[in-house]
């Protein structure tokens, strides 16, 4: 069966109407909803309810829409990346599986897959603990996708969980330690780890020692997109990739871009996917074709950008990550012409150091 892959944009964060309005409009049930990705307008940081907001609306959106109950509208992987900074739109990305023949059946076209892991204890937050319960849940997800070769899995989203000063005191409760008490740093570590979880699943990398976890940035996962909240005490995986006999019209890429300025590393993405593009491309060159890229970043701790100094990582009023997210949210939207596009920050891992991955999904007609 083939997949279905919409951006619905929002206007206010627990706005359904888009979500309602492609259902009624036939482009999937709502029973077929695999899986959500989307950016809401909080903070970004420990405490953004916009996300635990969005949480309960759309879950309970599918319990009451879509024939889920409590139960198995929990175990739908649904990712909100907190934080509209810039130019950036909120929207959420939704994957259905629709009834239809699986053609063309000679050519690979975009699958999914899901799984949600064990629940993650807070002391595991940062060690090999949670990074094999994110590896054994990524190899479910892909079984789940048909993949048979990791090298056709482009893009792998996470939602994991953080450190809250309760979830620390827990910890230390049951006589546990955890790996720090920075919350907010808790955050940048916990997509670490999930990041190079996936490595591993996918044979990119070695299983890293622990102390490799959120400090040696040589190792990376070029398709990993990791978030974290206090939504869920699990990882919740979404694997997309492509492989025959599934069929459908969209077709998945990936590339890095290098720092936060290399917005051909978006065109690479797109090309990965199998749309033709022009050596200089410009946003009308995509003709409309993309229906997402899935992009996370991070400043080069070395506080510099091309040689250049930059000093977010001295600002003690505004977090660097929102710098970030608003550069490279100005930069992917400019690429694209279209604001509406998936960018997340504490990309540490995710891609190399001052840079970050991207995930491109493309509409092959």
């Amino acid at each position: 069966m083939p997949f279905e892959v919409r951006k619905i944009p929002f206007e206010h964060v627990t706005d359904t109407s888009g979500l309602e309005q492609a259902i009624s409009g036939g482009a999937f049930r709502g029973d077929q909803i695999v899986g959500v990705v989307g950016k809401v307008e909080g903070n970004g940081g420990v405490n953004d309810f916009s996300r635990i907001l969005a949480d309960r609306v759309l879950r309970d959106f599918l319990v009451e829409h879509c024939g889920h109950t409590r139960e198995s509208a929990l175990k739908v992987p649904i990712a909100w990346s907190g934080g509209t900074d810039g130019v950036i739109s909120p929207h959420m990305t939704v994957f259905a599986e629709v009834d239809g023949p699986a053609e063309p059946a000679h050519e690979k076209r975009l699958t999914v897959g899901q799984a949600v892991s064990v629940p993650i204890l807070p002391e595991e937050i940062g060690r090999l603990d949670m990074l094999d319960k994110v590896a054994d849940a990524v190899r479910q997800a892909v079984a789940d996708a048909g993949i048979e070769d990791s090298a056709d899995v482009h893009y792998v989203q996470t939602k994991t969980p953080l450190l809250t000063a309760e979830r620390i005191a827990d910890a230390h409760a049951r006589g546990k330690m955890v790996a720090l008490e920075d919350t907010m740093e808790s955050m940048a570590v916990s997509n670490a780890t999930s990041a190079l979880g996936i490595a591993t699943a996918l044979g990119e990398i070695e299983r890293p020692r622990e102390d490799q976890i959120a400090k040696d940035l040589s190792v990376y996962s070029s398709v990993a997109s990791c978030s974290s909240g206090v939504e869920q005490t699990n990882a919740q995986v979404v694997v997309v990739g492509n492989r025959l006999g599934v069929g459908g019209r969209y077709r998945a890429g990936h590339s890095i871009m290098e720092d936060n300025l290399d917005f051909p590393g978006i065109y690479r993405a797109i090309r990965s996917a199998g749309l033709d593009l022009p050596d200089r491309p410009i946003p009308e060159d995509l003709q409309g074709r993309v229906v997402n890229c899935f992009i996370k970043c991070e400043i080069h701790p070395s506080g510099r950008l091309r040689g250049r100094r930059q000093v977010s990582l001295n600002d003690s009023d505004i977090h660097h990550t929102h710098h970030t997210k608003g550069a490279v949210g100005g930069v992917a939207a400019a690429a694209l012409g279209d604001p509406a596009v998936f960018v997340s920050v504490a990309g540490l891992q995710s891609g190399p150091a001052g840079g970050g991955s991207v995930a491109a999904i493309v509409d092959l007609g």
